[in-house]
């Protein structure tokens, strides 16, 4: 075991040093803030992209024509050359349901170097001429104050994009599994206080719920300055704050995602179709992340096992403590997602789910399938700029 406890050892300070020097991304108390009513109430203008989402629509859109907003809003659906007849369920819902206007547009397909959810945000902005826009998915439902309070939290405290993580559906095993993990890693690629820190380099929104000032997009050149990414939630967070622009992410409360991943194969698509491009499309970027995975996720366990079998207490001491560390920062995302504790221990297997994952992505990309969604697929740009913030 001569090899395994220096392993067991460089895995454990990993996780000391993730624990206190990584933003604190396992605390889950950053959320939007309550603040006082503006003295205007600026006009705002809500964007919603949709390919084919006539299932969901019944669950969400509602939600968005029924905000409480003091001053003047109004939803624009935006059917991205939609099969499943969306653009007849959104009128349709906005005849039963009526409250805040809504237009429904569509943009045709996209112009080449464009992804078809950006070319239908492009089509939406150009559409509205409000002085905020609220940039969130057919997919997600709002609290009835959730426009008011993202607002008034922006203008109090002058930001130019305030976004929240929806929470997303956990019903279901896989979903229970995967999805509040999903979280956790965002958060530790995209520690929410470092993005929040006015004048740092570290930029993520979460794109189910993105609330920017119309002249903070136009000085960002957005999102044709993001016409390729596959991530555009960070692309976007990232241009606004490389041109100047202040912005804040944390978890929501009243936003949730109600669309459902209730088989493995869902969620495996859901996260492989970006996994690559989050790594830029650069295999030794991938090579270096696997072994970043398995050195941060799997030798801890590993090692307790083989610990415990051989009666080798260093690698057992070592592999316990950074398991322990692993699964402490991980129980505030569990009771945030209201699933049981006990589970918090899983964490490295889900990993495991991770990387292979992340290995898929790569894999598929390599033969033409990469960014696959919904009948679509978008290939690396031919001069691709990072997008992201460092952490």
């Amino acid at each position: 075991m001569t090899l395994l406890l220096p392993i067991a050892v460089v895995s454990l300070l990993a996780w000391v040093w993730l624990t206190l020097f990584q933003g604190f991304f396992w605390r889950t108390d950053v959320r939007l803030p309550e603040r006082t009513a503006p003295r205007r109430w600026p006009s705002v203008a809500v964007v919603v992209p949709a390919r084919d989402e006539a299932e969901v629509l019944p669950a969400s859109l509602p939600s968005l024509l029924a905000q409480r907003y003091p001053g003047s809003a109004r939803v624009i659906l935006v059917d991205d050359n939609s099969g499943d007849g969306t653009a007849q369920v959104a009128a349709e819902l906005s005849r039963l349901h009526g409250g805040l206007p809504l237009t429904v547009a569509s943009p045709g397909e996209p112009e080449p170097g464009w992804t078809g959810k950006l070319w239908a945000v492009r089509h939406g902005v150009a559409l509205a001429d409000e002085e905020f826009v609220l940039l969130t998915d057919a997919d997600i439902a709002h609290g009835p104050d959730s426009l008011a309070q993202l607002v008034a939290a922006a203008d109090a405290s002058g930001r130019d994009l305030v976004s929240q993580m929806a929470r997303l559906r956990v019903e279901t095993g896989w979903e229970r599994l995967i999805v509040p993990a999903f979280v956790y890693f965002f958060g530790q690629l995209y520690p929410f206080r470092r993005v929040n820190r006015p004048g740092g380099r570290t930029a993520a929104s979460a794109g189910g719920c993105v609330l920017v000032r119309r002249d903070a997009l136009e000085r960002a050149g957005a999102p044709e300055s993001i016409r390729q990414a596959v991530i555009d939630d960070v692309a976007l967070a990232h241009a606004v704050k490389r041109s100047g622009g202040r912005i804040w992410l944390g978890l929501a409360d009243r936003v949730d995602s109600v669309r459902p991943y209730p088989r493995l194969s869902q969620l495996w698509r859901m996260v492989s179709r970006s996994a690559y491009a989050q790594l830029r499309h650069n295999p030794a970027v991938l090579a270096g992340s696997v072994l970043g995975l398995a050195l941060v996720y799997l030798v801890p366990p590993f090692a307790t096992a083989v610990g415990a079998a051989t009666g080798d207490p260093p690698v057992l001491g070592a592999g316990a403590a950074a398991w322990a560390l692993m699964t402490g920062t991980y129980l505030p995302m569990l009771r945030y997602y209201r699933q049981p504790l006990w589970t918090a221990p899983l964490l490295p297997f889900t990993a495991a789910l991770y990387l292979l994952m992340t290995v898929d992505s790569a894999v598929q990309h390599h033969r033409g399938r990469g960014a696959a969604w919904k009948g679509r697929t978008y290939p690396a740009p031919r001069e691709e700029r990072p997008s992201h913030g460092t952490t």
